[in-house]
């Protein structure tokens, strides 16, 4: 796995909607995320792009962002992660 807080865009995007174990894997991470960030995370996505993992919405602090990482990290094994949520 690696993280970077940039995307890039993919010729992949929405492949996940076909693919029902990608779609349970998008669920997964949102849930744990929304779980384990408190609900802290505004506007919270989790989507594929390419073989990415890509988090965005919005938070207050750096530690809910980085909780988020964390979380997402928790259920991924074969996607990297990219964190783009925004801190206000």
């Amino acid at each position: 796995m690696s993280f970077t807080g940039q995307t890039q865009a993919s010729r992949f995007s929405g492949r996940h909607e076909a693919d029902p174990a990608l779609a349970e894997l998008i669920a997964r991470v949102e849930r744990t995320v929304r779980s384990r960030t408190g609900d802290h995370i505004r506007d919270l996505r989790v989507e594929l792009e390419g073989p990415n993992i890509v988090l965005s919405g919005t938070t207050d602090t750096y530690y809910s962002k980085q909780l988020a990482t964390h979380a997402a990290f928790g259920e991924l094994s074969d996607h990297a992660l990219h964190n783009v949520i925004e801190v206000e």
